[in-house]
């Protein structure tokens, strides 16, 4: 078990500890397509996410990360197009937890690492419920047009969905 102590623009003494294998053991109905490493690098969040927590995670995960530390900047996206939602949508509508006051993302990169707890049936749920933009793309566009909902295809990016299969 490994203990982290997180300080950084959203938390101070923070601490978490990771008890499960890095990127192993995931919950059953969790089968998340890409890893943080692999979003980060893709461009999702408008590279705005991030930006000031790197210590908290491996350096490997920020080589090659599409990150703006100063503002969203939608260009960085995989998909050129804004697909976020502002953090006080997510705080007004309840989706944001005090351990994770990031997000859903930040749970994941923390759930990646290892960290497991209170909140993990609820965040699962959530990410379940983001299927069924995949479905929206399947049946509405050709497969592998890439120009065909990129918003939606962004937003499933978001949630580790790899939409660029679709």
């Amino acid at each position: 078990m490994i203990t982290v102590v997180v300080n950084d623009r959203m938390q101070r003494g923070y601490t978490y500890s990771r008890t499960e294998p890095i990127g192993r053991n995931f919950d059953p109905l969790f089968k998340p397509e890409l890893t943080p490493a692999q979003m980060l690098r893709l461009g999702v969040f408008g590279g705005k996410y991030m930006t000031d927590c790197r210590d908290e995670f491996p350096a490997r995960w920020f080589a090659g990360a599409k990150l703006c530390a100063h503002q969203h900047d939608a260009r960085l996206n995989f998909f050129g197009v804004n697909a976020s939602q502002s953090l006080a949508t997510w705080r007004r509508n309840g989706w944001i937890n005090s351990h994770d006051p990031r997000g859903w993302f930040q749970w994941y990169c923390r759930y990646y690492m290892g960290r497991r707890g209170r909140d993990d049936a609820r965040q699962i749920k959530r990410w379940r419920a983001i299927a069924r933009h995949a479905a929206a793309v399947r049946k509405n566009c050709e497969p592998g047009d890439l120009d065909c909902r990129r918003r939606q295809r962004q937003a499933l990016l978001h949630w580790a969905y790899d939409s660029r299969k679709l």
